[in-house]
Protein backbone atom coordinates (compact mmCIF):
# COMPACT_ATOMS: atom_id res chain seq x y z
CA UNK A 1 0.00 0.00 0.00
CA UNK A 2 2.65 2.33 0.51
CA UNK A 3 4.38 1.76 -2.65
CA UNK A 4 0.97 2.53 -4.52
CA UNK A 5 1.09 5.72 -2.23
CA UNK A 6 4.28 6.46 -3.29
CA UNK A 7 3.65 6.24 -6.99
CA UNK A 8 0.32 8.24 -6.97
CA UNK A 9 2.66 10.94 -5.37
CA UNK A 10 5.05 11.03 -7.73
CA UNK A 11 2.26 11.19 -10.60
CA UNK A 12 0.82 14.01 -8.45
CA UNK A 13 4.68 15.99 -8.91
CA UNK A 14 4.61 15.22 -12.26
CA UNK A 15 1.30 16.83 -12.93
CA UNK A 16 2.34 19.82 -10.84
CA UNK A 17 5.42 19.96 -12.74
CA UNK A 18 3.44 20.39 -15.96
CA UNK A 19 1.12 22.97 -14.74
CA UNK A 20 4.22 25.12 -13.78
CA UNK A 21 5.88 24.38 -17.29
CA UNK A 22 1.99 25.17 -18.69
CA UNK A 23 2.10 28.54 -17.52
CA UNK A 24 5.52 28.98 -18.94
CA UNK A 25 4.97 27.64 -22.31
CA UNK A 26 2.02 30.52 -22.27
CA UNK A 27 4.49 33.23 -22.22
CA UNK A 28 6.41 31.67 -25.08
CA UNK A 29 6.49 33.65 -28.50
CA UNK A 30 5.80 31.39 -31.64
CA UNK A 31 9.49 31.70 -32.95
CA UNK A 32 10.54 30.50 -28.92
CA UNK A 33 8.32 27.56 -29.85
CA UNK A 34 9.85 27.09 -33.16
CA UNK A 35 13.71 27.38 -31.91
CA UNK A 36 12.73 24.65 -29.27
CA UNK A 37 11.43 22.29 -32.04
CA UNK A 38 14.51 22.98 -34.06
CA UNK A 39 16.54 22.46 -31.34
CA UNK A 40 14.96 19.08 -30.35
CA UNK A 41 15.40 18.26 -34.06
CA UNK A 42 18.66 18.94 -34.32
CA UNK A 43 19.43 16.71 -30.91
CA UNK A 44 17.77 13.68 -31.66
CA UNK A 45 19.25 13.65 -35.01
CA UNK A 46 22.91 14.23 -33.16
CA UNK A 47 21.83 11.61 -30.65
CA UNK A 48 21.06 8.95 -32.95
CA UNK A 49 23.09 6.52 -31.77
CA UNK A 50 22.64 6.86 -28.64
CA UNK A 51 18.86 6.06 -29.02
CA UNK A 52 19.50 3.33 -31.27
CA UNK A 53 21.47 1.92 -28.17
CA UNK A 54 18.78 2.05 -26.19
CA UNK A 55 16.08 0.74 -28.58
CA UNK A 56 18.34 -2.14 -29.13
CA UNK A 57 17.81 -3.20 -26.03
CA UNK A 58 14.38 -2.80 -25.85
CA UNK A 59 14.38 -5.58 -29.28
CA UNK A 60 16.45 -7.59 -27.44
CA UNK A 61 14.14 -8.01 -24.70
CA UNK A 62 11.08 -8.52 -27.07
CA UNK A 63 11.37 -12.03 -27.71
CA UNK A 64 7.85 -13.10 -27.47
CA UNK A 65 6.32 -10.07 -29.54
CA UNK A 66 5.09 -10.81 -32.87
CA UNK A 67 6.77 -9.39 -35.94
CA UNK A 68 4.08 -6.17 -36.04
CA UNK A 69 4.84 -5.12 -32.69
CA UNK A 70 8.49 -5.52 -33.28
CA UNK A 71 8.39 -3.34 -36.64
CA UNK A 72 6.44 -0.30 -34.49
CA UNK A 73 8.96 -1.00 -32.01
CA UNK A 74 11.97 -0.52 -34.44
CA UNK A 75 13.80 2.29 -34.60
CA UNK A 76 16.49 2.79 -37.56
CA UNK A 77 18.75 6.13 -38.18
CA UNK A 78 16.34 6.93 -41.30
CA UNK A 79 13.10 6.69 -38.72
CA UNK A 80 15.17 8.65 -36.16
CA UNK A 81 15.45 11.59 -39.30
CA UNK A 82 12.03 11.21 -40.10
CA UNK A 83 10.85 12.15 -36.21
CA UNK A 84 13.50 15.09 -36.69
CA UNK A 85 11.95 16.14 -40.27
CA UNK A 86 8.43 16.32 -38.66
CA UNK A 87 9.38 18.57 -35.85
CA UNK A 88 10.81 20.81 -38.55
CA UNK A 89 7.98 20.58 -40.52
CA UNK A 90 5.76 21.15 -37.33
CA UNK A 91 7.57 24.52 -36.54
CA UNK A 92 6.91 25.47 -40.63
CA UNK A 93 2.94 25.08 -39.46
CA UNK A 94 1.08 28.75 -38.81
CA UNK A 95 0.91 29.11 -34.65
CA UNK A 96 -2.54 28.51 -33.64
CA UNK A 97 -2.81 29.99 -30.47
CA UNK A 98 -4.15 33.11 -30.11
CA UNK A 99 -5.96 33.45 -33.50
CA UNK A 100 -9.50 34.33 -33.43
CA UNK A 101 -11.49 31.78 -35.45
CA UNK A 102 -14.60 34.79 -35.75
CA UNK A 103 -15.64 38.25 -34.25
CA UNK A 104 -19.10 39.71 -33.86
CA UNK A 105 -20.54 42.67 -33.08
CA UNK A 106 -23.98 41.95 -31.12
CA UNK A 107 -27.16 43.77 -29.91
CA UNK A 108 -25.71 46.06 -26.95
CA UNK A 109 -22.58 46.66 -28.80
CA UNK A 110 -19.99 44.22 -27.28
CA UNK A 111 -17.08 42.67 -29.60
CA UNK A 112 -17.07 39.38 -29.10
CA UNK A 113 -14.27 37.65 -30.15
CA UNK A 114 -13.57 33.21 -30.00
CA UNK A 115 -9.78 32.58 -29.59
CA UNK A 116 -7.70 29.36 -29.95
CA UNK A 117 -6.21 28.27 -26.22
CA UNK A 118 -4.06 25.66 -25.26
CA UNK A 119 -6.23 22.75 -23.73
CA UNK A 120 -3.59 22.87 -21.24
CA UNK A 121 -1.81 19.56 -19.67
CA UNK A 122 -2.11 16.96 -21.91
CA UNK A 123 -1.29 13.03 -21.20
CA UNK A 124 -0.79 10.26 -23.65
CA UNK A 125 -0.42 6.54 -22.57
CA UNK A 126 0.64 4.49 -26.04
CA UNK A 127 2.25 1.03 -26.83
CA UNK A 128 5.72 -0.09 -28.57
CA UNK A 129 5.75 2.77 -31.12
CA UNK A 130 8.78 5.29 -29.50
CA UNK A 131 7.92 7.52 -32.17
CA UNK A 132 5.05 8.94 -30.27
CA UNK A 133 7.34 10.29 -27.97
CA UNK A 134 8.90 12.87 -30.72
CA UNK A 135 5.61 13.54 -32.58
CA UNK A 136 3.37 14.17 -29.38
CA UNK A 137 6.08 16.29 -27.91
CA UNK A 138 6.69 18.36 -30.78
CA UNK A 139 2.44 19.08 -31.50
CA UNK A 140 1.83 19.40 -27.50
CA UNK A 141 5.06 22.13 -27.24
CA UNK A 142 3.69 24.23 -30.34
CA UNK A 143 0.35 24.48 -29.56
CA UNK A 144 1.55 25.70 -26.11
CA UNK A 145 1.14 22.21 -24.00
CA UNK A 146 2.53 20.28 -21.42
CA UNK A 147 2.78 17.16 -22.02
CA UNK A 148 2.96 13.86 -19.89
CA UNK A 149 4.00 10.67 -21.62
CA UNK A 150 3.14 6.68 -20.71
CA UNK A 151 4.62 4.57 -23.30
CA UNK A 152 4.73 0.80 -22.69
CA UNK A 153 7.08 -1.40 -21.12
CA UNK A 154 8.76 -2.98 -24.37
CA UNK A 155 9.81 0.97 -25.05
CA UNK A 156 10.70 2.09 -21.97
CA UNK A 157 14.80 2.43 -22.59
CA UNK A 158 13.78 4.29 -26.29
CA UNK A 159 11.43 6.48 -24.77
CA UNK A 160 13.52 7.27 -22.05
CA UNK A 161 16.36 8.27 -24.14
CA UNK A 162 14.07 10.39 -26.32
CA UNK A 163 12.69 12.09 -23.46
CA UNK A 164 15.97 13.04 -22.20
CA UNK A 165 17.52 14.06 -25.34
CA UNK A 166 13.76 16.45 -26.30
CA UNK A 167 14.48 17.62 -22.48
CA UNK A 168 17.83 18.45 -22.26
CA UNK A 169 17.15 20.62 -25.77
CA UNK A 170 14.76 22.84 -23.81
CA UNK A 171 16.91 23.09 -20.93
CA UNK A 172 19.21 24.44 -22.63
CA UNK A 173 17.00 27.17 -24.19
CA UNK A 174 15.97 28.31 -20.92
CA UNK A 175 12.81 26.38 -21.09
CA UNK A 176 11.21 24.34 -18.44
CA UNK A 177 11.93 20.56 -19.74
CA UNK A 178 8.94 19.59 -17.56
CA UNK A 179 6.45 20.58 -20.64
CA UNK A 180 7.86 16.81 -21.52
CA UNK A 181 7.65 14.16 -18.92
CA UNK A 182 7.77 10.69 -19.09
CA UNK A 183 6.31 8.34 -16.71
CA UNK A 184 9.26 5.61 -16.12
CA UNK A 185 7.21 3.49 -14.52
CA UNK A 186 4.91 0.84 -16.96
CA UNK A 187 2.88 -0.94 -14.79
CA UNK A 188 -0.75 -0.97 -15.44
CA UNK A 189 -1.46 0.46 -11.49
CA UNK A 190 0.46 3.60 -12.47
CA UNK A 191 -1.69 3.56 -15.53
CA UNK A 192 -4.77 3.26 -13.53
CA UNK A 193 -3.04 6.36 -11.43
CA UNK A 194 -2.54 8.59 -14.71
CA UNK A 195 -6.33 7.87 -16.02
CA UNK A 196 -7.64 9.50 -12.34
CA UNK A 197 -5.30 12.44 -12.75
CA UNK A 198 -7.79 14.89 -13.16
CA UNK A 199 -6.63 17.84 -10.91
CA UNK A 200 -3.47 18.37 -13.75
CA UNK A 201 -4.27 16.27 -16.60
CA UNK A 202 -6.89 18.33 -18.96
CA UNK A 203 -7.29 15.27 -21.88
CA UNK A 204 -6.07 11.82 -21.92
CA UNK A 205 -5.35 10.30 -25.50
CA UNK A 206 -4.82 6.72 -25.58
CA UNK A 207 -2.89 5.81 -28.90
CA UNK A 208 -2.18 1.89 -29.72
CA UNK A 209 -4.59 -1.41 -30.31
CA UNK A 210 -8.21 -1.72 -29.31
CA UNK A 211 -7.21 -3.29 -25.95
CA UNK A 212 -5.17 -0.70 -24.61
CA UNK A 213 -8.20 2.02 -26.37
CA UNK A 214 -10.60 0.20 -24.86
CA UNK A 215 -9.29 -0.01 -21.10
CA UNK A 216 -8.52 3.80 -21.32
CA UNK A 217 -11.86 4.62 -22.16
CA UNK A 218 -13.86 2.88 -19.99
CA UNK A 219 -11.24 3.10 -16.80
CA UNK A 220 -10.31 7.26 -17.16
CA UNK A 221 -11.93 9.65 -15.21
CA UNK A 222 -9.53 12.24 -17.09
CA UNK A 223 -11.72 13.70 -20.31
CA UNK A 224 -10.66 11.30 -23.29
CA UNK A 225 -10.09 11.31 -27.28
CA UNK A 226 -11.01 8.37 -28.25
CA UNK A 227 -8.17 7.06 -31.31
CA UNK A 228 -8.25 4.51 -33.42
CA UNK A 229 -7.71 0.42 -33.79
CA UNK A 230 -8.38 0.33 -37.65
CA UNK A 231 -10.03 -2.19 -39.06
CA UNK A 232 -10.09 -0.90 -42.66
CA UNK A 233 -11.53 -1.81 -46.15
CA UNK A 234 -10.61 -1.89 -49.36
CA UNK A 235 -14.15 -1.67 -52.07
CA UNK A 236 -13.76 -2.74 -55.33
CA UNK A 237 -16.31 -1.68 -57.20
CA UNK A 238 -17.67 -2.93 -60.08
CA UNK A 239 -16.11 -0.19 -62.12
CA UNK A 240 -13.00 -0.55 -60.69
CA UNK A 241 -9.77 -0.10 -63.47
CA UNK A 242 -7.93 -3.93 -62.18
CA UNK A 243 -4.61 -2.13 -62.06
CA UNK A 244 -5.86 0.15 -59.90
CA UNK A 245 -7.36 -2.65 -57.77
CA UNK A 246 -4.17 -4.17 -57.57
CA UNK A 247 -1.71 -1.47 -56.66
CA UNK A 248 -4.13 0.16 -53.57
CA UNK A 249 -4.82 -2.80 -52.34
CA UNK A 250 -1.24 -4.23 -52.41
CA UNK A 251 0.32 -0.86 -51.03
CA UNK A 252 -3.02 -0.43 -48.39
CA UNK A 253 -2.21 -4.27 -46.66
CA UNK A 254 1.86 -4.52 -47.47
CA UNK A 255 3.52 -1.72 -47.31
CA UNK A 256 3.56 -1.47 -43.36
CA UNK A 257 1.17 -3.76 -42.12
CA UNK A 258 1.59 -2.97 -38.54
CA UNK A 259 -0.15 0.56 -38.51
CA UNK A 260 -3.63 1.06 -37.74
CA UNK A 261 -4.18 2.72 -41.07
CA UNK A 262 -3.34 -0.30 -43.01
CA UNK A 263 -6.51 -2.35 -45.35
CA UNK A 264 -7.24 -5.48 -43.07
CA UNK A 265 -10.59 -6.22 -45.25
CA UNK A 266 -11.18 -6.47 -49.44
CA UNK A 267 -14.59 -6.11 -50.19
CA UNK A 268 -14.81 -7.19 -53.66
CA UNK A 269 -18.58 -6.59 -55.94
CA UNK A 270 -19.52 -10.49 -57.82
CA UNK A 271 -19.69 -8.75 -60.97
CA UNK A 272 -15.43 -8.47 -61.27
CA UNK A 273 -15.28 -11.10 -58.74
CA UNK A 274 -14.33 -14.04 -60.89
CA UNK A 275 -11.64 -11.36 -63.48
CA UNK A 276 -10.37 -9.43 -60.64
CA UNK A 277 -10.06 -11.34 -57.26
CA UNK A 278 -7.57 -14.34 -58.49
CA UNK A 279 -5.07 -11.37 -59.88
CA UNK A 280 -5.72 -9.39 -56.77
CA UNK A 281 -5.10 -12.57 -54.57
CA UNK A 282 -1.78 -13.33 -56.70
CA UNK A 283 -0.19 -10.14 -56.20
CA UNK A 284 -0.74 -9.94 -52.33
CA UNK A 285 0.37 -13.96 -52.02
CA UNK A 286 3.20 -12.52 -53.66
CA UNK A 287 3.99 -10.18 -51.07
CA UNK A 288 3.40 -12.99 -48.19
CA UNK A 289 0.00 -12.48 -47.71
CA UNK A 290 -2.37 -15.16 -46.03
CA UNK A 291 -6.19 -14.36 -47.42
CA UNK A 292 -9.02 -15.42 -45.60
CA UNK A 293 -12.14 -15.36 -48.12
CA UNK A 294 -15.95 -15.90 -47.07
CA UNK A 295 -17.55 -18.91 -49.09
CA UNK A 296 -17.79 -16.95 -52.79
CA UNK A 297 -14.10 -15.80 -52.16
CA UNK A 298 -12.95 -19.48 -51.77
CA UNK A 299 -14.55 -20.47 -54.63
CA UNK A 300 -12.85 -18.13 -56.87
CA UNK A 301 -8.84 -18.51 -55.25
CA UNK A 302 -9.02 -21.73 -53.41
CA UNK A 303 -6.03 -21.39 -51.62
CA UNK A 304 -7.85 -19.00 -49.31
CA UNK A 305 -8.26 -19.95 -45.64
CA UNK A 306 -11.99 -19.84 -44.81
CA UNK A 307 -13.02 -17.39 -43.39
CA UNK A 308 -14.43 -16.99 -39.46
CA UNK A 309 -17.18 -14.30 -38.49
CA UNK A 310 -14.84 -13.34 -35.82
CA UNK A 311 -11.87 -12.34 -38.94
CA UNK A 312 -14.71 -9.60 -40.09
CA UNK A 313 -13.95 -7.28 -36.98
CA UNK A 314 -10.26 -8.50 -36.14
CA UNK A 315 -7.47 -5.97 -36.87
CA UNK A 316 -4.66 -8.20 -37.89
CA UNK A 317 -1.47 -5.68 -38.13
CA UNK A 318 -0.01 -8.64 -39.78
CA UNK A 319 0.31 -9.59 -43.51
CA UNK A 320 -3.36 -11.63 -43.26
CA UNK A 321 -6.64 -10.15 -44.96
CA UNK A 322 -9.91 -11.50 -45.38
CA UNK A 323 -12.26 -10.83 -48.38
CA UNK A 324 -15.83 -10.99 -48.91
CA UNK A 325 -17.84 -10.42 -52.47
CA UNK A 326 -20.74 -8.93 -52.23
CA UNK A 327 -23.46 -8.11 -55.42
CA UNK A 328 -24.10 -4.21 -54.74
CA UNK A 329 -22.31 -1.09 -53.37
CA UNK A 330 -25.06 -0.83 -51.22
CA UNK A 331 -24.20 -4.60 -49.22
CA UNK A 332 -20.60 -2.98 -49.61
CA UNK A 333 -21.23 0.18 -47.83
CA UNK A 334 -23.44 -1.88 -45.29
CA UNK A 335 -20.94 -4.54 -44.35
CA UNK A 336 -18.31 -1.97 -43.78
CA UNK A 337 -20.06 0.25 -41.49
CA UNK A 338 -21.53 -2.66 -39.54
CA UNK A 339 -17.50 -3.93 -39.09
CA UNK A 340 -15.25 -1.49 -39.42
CA UNK A 341 -13.81 0.68 -36.38
CA UNK A 342 -14.40 4.53 -38.22
CA UNK A 343 -11.12 4.81 -39.21
CA UNK A 344 -10.54 4.80 -43.15
CA UNK A 345 -12.37 2.95 -45.78
CA UNK A 346 -11.68 3.15 -49.61
CA UNK A 347 -13.66 2.77 -52.79
CA UNK A 348 -11.54 2.10 -56.40
CA UNK A 349 -13.87 3.29 -58.49
CA UNK A 350 -14.82 4.99 -62.12
CA UNK A 351 -18.16 5.58 -61.72
CA UNK A 352 -18.76 8.96 -60.15
CA UNK A 353 -22.15 8.33 -58.25
CA UNK A 354 -21.02 5.29 -57.02
CA UNK A 355 -17.84 7.50 -55.69
CA UNK A 356 -20.12 9.90 -53.86
CA UNK A 357 -22.31 8.02 -51.96
CA UNK A 358 -19.83 5.90 -50.70
CA UNK A 359 -18.13 9.22 -49.47
CA UNK A 360 -21.55 9.80 -47.82
CA UNK A 361 -22.63 6.61 -46.45
CA UNK A 362 -19.56 5.18 -44.93
CA UNK A 363 -19.09 6.16 -41.58
CA UNK A 364 -15.74 6.71 -40.85
CA UNK A 365 -13.20 9.73 -40.22
CA UNK A 366 -11.43 9.28 -43.36
CA UNK A 367 -12.92 7.98 -46.74
CA UNK A 368 -11.61 8.08 -50.47
CA UNK A 369 -12.10 7.46 -53.39
CA UNK A 370 -9.18 5.76 -55.55
CA UNK A 371 -6.14 5.96 -52.61
CA UNK A 372 -4.33 3.62 -50.29
CA UNK A 373 -5.52 3.89 -47.04
CA UNK A 374 -1.98 4.82 -45.97
CA UNK A 375 -2.47 7.90 -46.07
CA UNK A 376 -4.64 8.83 -42.99
CA UNK A 377 -1.53 10.31 -41.81
CA UNK A 378 -0.74 13.43 -40.46
CA UNK A 379 2.55 14.18 -42.09
CA UNK A 380 1.16 12.98 -45.06
CA UNK A 381 -1.92 15.85 -44.63
CA UNK A 382 0.25 18.53 -44.15
CA UNK A 383 -0.04 18.26 -40.28
CA UNK A 384 3.79 17.57 -39.79
CA UNK A 385 3.22 15.17 -37.39
CA UNK A 386 -0.03 13.94 -35.54
CA UNK A 387 -1.26 13.28 -32.16
CA UNK A 388 -3.06 10.38 -32.58
CA UNK A 389 -6.36 9.45 -35.26
CA UNK A 390 -9.36 10.24 -33.39
CA UNK A 391 -12.04 7.75 -34.28
CA UNK A 392 -14.98 9.66 -32.18
CA UNK A 393 -16.66 12.60 -33.37
CA UNK A 394 -16.67 15.11 -30.62
CA UNK A 395 -13.59 18.08 -30.98
CA UNK A 396 -11.72 15.60 -32.90
CA UNK A 397 -12.10 13.35 -35.98
CA UNK A 398 -9.31 11.83 -37.87
CA UNK A 399 -5.54 12.69 -38.05
CA UNK A 400 -5.40 15.25 -34.76
CA UNK A 401 -2.73 17.76 -35.58
CA UNK A 402 -2.20 21.50 -34.03
CA UNK A 403 -5.34 23.01 -34.27
CA UNK A 404 -7.16 19.94 -32.55
CA UNK A 405 -4.65 20.56 -29.32
CA UNK A 406 -6.21 23.56 -29.07
CA UNK A 407 -9.62 24.93 -27.33
CA UNK A 408 -11.22 28.14 -27.49
CA UNK A 409 -12.23 30.83 -25.28
CA UNK A 410 -14.50 33.89 -25.77
CA UNK A 411 -12.61 37.26 -25.66
CA UNK A 412 -15.27 40.36 -25.35
CA UNK A 413 -14.68 44.10 -25.82
CA UNK A 414 -16.86 46.65 -24.30
CA UNK A 415 -17.05 50.69 -23.41
CA UNK A 416 -19.17 50.26 -20.82
CA UNK A 417 -22.05 48.32 -21.49
CA UNK A 418 -24.16 47.07 -18.53
CA UNK A 419 -26.79 44.37 -18.96
CA UNK A 420 -30.59 45.96 -18.54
Amino acid sequence: MANETMKFTRLEEMGQLARKAETQLAQLSNQQRNDGLAAMADALVANTDAILAANQQDLTNATDLKASFVDRLTLTADRINDMAEGMRQVAQLPDPIGSVDKMWKNEAGLMIGKQRVPLGVIGIIFEARPNVTADASALSYKSGNAVMLRGGKEAIQTNIAISDVLRKALKQLGVDENAVQLVHDTSHEVANEMMALTGYLDVLIPRGGRGLIQRVVSTAKVPVIETGAGNCHIYVDQYAELQMAVDITVNAKVQRPSVCNAAEKLVIHSAVADEYLPVIAAALADQGVQLRGDERACAIVPSMVPATAADWDEEYNDLIMAVKVVDSEDEAIAHINAHNTKHSEAIITDNYQNGQRFLQQIDAACVYINASTRFTDGFEFGFGAEIGISTQKLHARGPMGLHELTSTKYIIYGDGQVRK
